[in-house]
């Protein structure tokens, strides 16, 4: 008997299955010692679109709106038919005696697992690995630690909801204002508040005015500020403040003392890289993530590894 194990991508796959000891490659998945790893390739089924409930909504009209699903449909996207077909072919196989959601450690990732599972009309049981480290340890000790999968039903309930809101808004709303305006206005739950924020952000960058401001430093001997005042829009109030001070002797009538242990920092994780890409060369979010995926798997797969009393080298092919 075998174990299926549905990853979202095809690196974190071949990651799974050689740490499961899953070595014979086939068409879209790998097998061996008792697994069988596969996987999703991202997003492979989601929402149907409108026009999938009635052809009349191949046509954006204002009068048809609200487009209200009663019984929500779903479809396999555009170009991953194989991928859910070779999916469908495993869930059913009679040695596969259950499954295993290695999707992303989150709420799309269950979303993702879940679409193929229920459209390939699969009713074996599952098992959830949730984990957010790819290094061998961590996925050995995810493994050890499976839950059942009917224990993230409510992370899988909020996603499905999440998505379902999306549709609602997206269909409805970029077709309302589509149609009002004569031009594709694109309104999402999340994309049109936040470019709502922006909006709001760069009119208040574009109608800024400049003001002078002073402020009263209190100097030690070579020059290092150890005081200053509040912003003081008024030049003579700030001199009388200046004057008032000049040649006092300041006084200090406390000191605290503590000790501090200052951690390490952290490794980067995928946010903090995007903004340090951004701040230092200047790269997107998708340009650095796509950067970072790719050295990721050209490692995976580019670069063998051998272990030496316990020690893991990785040697560049040549």
């Amino acid at each position: 008997m075998s174990i299926l194990v549905i990853a979202e991508k095809p690196s974190v796959g071949m990651s799974l299955a050689a740490v499961l000891g899953a070595r014979d490659r086939k068409d879209g998945y790998i097998e061996g010692n008792g697994y069988i790893v596969s996987w999703c390739v991202g997003h492979l089924a989601g929402l149907a679109d409108a026009y999938e409930y009635d052809e009349k909504y191949g046509k954006w009209r204002r009068e048809d709106l609200p487009i209200i699903p009663e019984d929500w449909k779903y479809t396999i996207f555009k170009g991953k038919d194989k991928q859910f077909k070779i999916l469908r072919s495993l869930m059913n196989r009679k040695d596969v005696e259950s499954l295993v959601c290695a999707t992303d450690a989150g709420r799309e990732g269950e979303l993702i697992f879940r679409f193929v599972y229920h459209l390939a009309g699969c009713k074996k049981p599952f098992s959830r690995l949730w984990i957010s480290s790819m290094e061998e340890t961590a996925i050995k000790a995810g493994f050890d630690n499976m839950k059942d999968g009917t224990e993230y039903d409510p992370l899988y309930h909020s996603a499905i909801c999440r998505a379902k809101a999306d549709w609602l808004i997206g269909i409805n709303a970029t077709r309302l204002f589509s149609t009002l305006y004569n031009r594709t206005l694109n309104v999402g739950r999340v994309q049109t508040p936040t470019l709502a924020m922006l909006a709001e952000r760069q009119g208040k960058i574009s109608g800024f005015v400049k003001e002078k401001y002073h402020r009263v430093h209190l100097d030690m001997d070579g020059g290092a500020i150890i005081a200053q005042s509040k912003q003081i829009p008024d030049p003579q109030e700030a001199a009388n403040i200046q004057t008032a001070c000049h040649n006092q002797q300041a006084v200090c009538v406390s000191l605290t003392k503590e000790q501090k242990t200052i951690s390490p920092p952290k490794l980067f994780d995928l946010t903090a890289l995007q903004r340090e890409s951004n701040k230092l060369f200047g790269y997107t979010a998708q340009e650095t993530l796509n950067m970072a995926q790719k050295l990721y798997e050209a490692k995976l797969i580019t670069y063998p590894r051998y272990s030496d009393n316990g020690i893991t080298w990785t040697i560049p092919k040549k």
